[in-house]
């Protein structure tokens, strides 16, 4: 929810007119200090950097830098097991009309070459927050209101704090392995990339994680990049948080390519044997399902569909690493371009989010390409 709500309290701000920012729009030439709630100003003539205190009322003031920013004042608090109570940051590209001076954003990701961001943290204690990047992606290229995709990488996390949705694996992407975790905050999907312990200096690939997250399925090629943002979002206290330095860049004139998709093929008889692992998560009115393929068969399975059908009272919302359609009480699941070849004694893994009426029961019958497995 944090995000959808700090979008329509910013939109609903921006329309009644009711913003007094100290440099909404200029340019930060000595310290500039930001209270307003919304509030901004422009560094080095390229990067905007915004108090965004959208998830409390109490005050939150940041002085502005000619390479970053520092939370001077940050008076909220917010329960640990809820939204944060802001994310100040430093960001280029477009948030709710905001366009960073001469960017190239909104970007379609197949046209990206290289995108990358380089930062510089400092830390405080006795504090609860995350240090995190936010990059949005969306089907149009959006200048304005909630984007459909938000990726998240966090660089730190101090306190009994965590990423939205749950653990769906790990991936390694810039020679270091990031806890990959997936979920909806009723407004836009995230996915976010968690480090197993606080990186304070960092010079990142941002296009590889935009890749990673596109062939876990939740975007595709023709998606656009709309910003990349960088900041805090503090829970309990912060004051003396910081971003020492920043830059970003992402370059045109690319051909990213889309993974291929390998058609489902019928595995011979004798060669398709399969067994499900279904691992699901439930609460009240939703829950969280990790399926896991294994060819226990003796010849490579090239493209797979998965079929079975879901107990009464389940509705599958969004999937990840498989393209997942639901008719009635009937379920497919497809293969996307990375995991479509399963060797023999191999695994493939998808996973999604649904919705929940009634108790709670997994599926029990599956078949893959038509095969019946165990």
């Amino acid at each position: 929810m944090r995000r959808t709500l700090r979008a329509l309290m910013a939109a609903g701000l921006l329309a009644a007119g009711s913003i007094v920012a100290v440099a909404l729009g200029g340019t930060a030439a000595a310290d500039t200090v930001i209270c307003e709630q919304y509030g901004s100003t422009v560094i080095q003539n390229r990067y905007v950097v915004q108090n965004n205190r959208w998830g409390t009322t109490a005050q939150q003031c940041i002085n502005v830098t000619s390479t970053g920013f520092e939370i001077t004042t940050q008076n909220g608090s917010s329960p640990t097991n809820g939204a944060p109570t802001a994310y100040p940051s430093i960001f280029v590209g477009c948030h709710y009309t905001n366009c960073s001076p001469g960017t190239n954003l909104p970007i379609q990701v197949s046209q990206i070459s290289s995108a990358s961001s380089s930062i510089n943290y400092r830390y405080v204690s006795g504090a609860t927050y995350n240090a995190s990047y936010d990059i949005w992606l969306d089907p149009s290229p959006k200048r304005d209101g909630v984007n459909q995709m938000e990726i998240m990488i966090w660089l730190n996390r101090q306190g009994p704090i965590q990423p939205i949705g749950s653990p769906v694996g790990t991936a390694t992407i810039d020679g270091r392995s990031w806890e990959v975790w997936r979920g909806n905050n009723g407004g836009n999907n995230v996915i976010s990339y968690l480090a197993p312990s606080a990186i304070s200096s960092a010079n990142l690939n941002l296009l590889a994680f935009i890749n990673d997250t596109r062939n876990r399925g939740a975007i595709t090629n023709s998606w656009y990049l709309t910003s990349i943002q960088a900041g805090f979002e503090p829970w309990q206290g912060g004051a003396g948080l910081a971003v020492t330095n920043f830059s970003a860049a992402v370059n045109g004139g690319g051909n990213n390519p889309p993974p291929t998709t390998p058609p489902p093929t019928t595995p011979p008889p004798g060669g398709g044997a399969c067994a499900v692992k279904y691992t699901a998560n439930s609460w009240n009115n939703g829950f969280t399902a990790d399926v896991q393929i294994t060819n226990t068969g003796s010849r490579t399975i090239n493209g797979w569909t998965l079929a079975y059908s879901l107990p009464a009272g389940q509705q599958v919302t969004n999937s990840w690493n498989a393209t997942v359609n639901q008719s009635g009480s009937s379920v497919t699941a497809r293969n996307v371009g990375h995991n479509g070849t399963i060797a023999p004694g191999g695994t493939a893994s998808f996973g999604y989010q649904g919705a929940l009426s009634g108790g709670y029961a997994n599926p029990t019958n599956f078949t893959l390409n038509g095969t019946q497995c165990r």
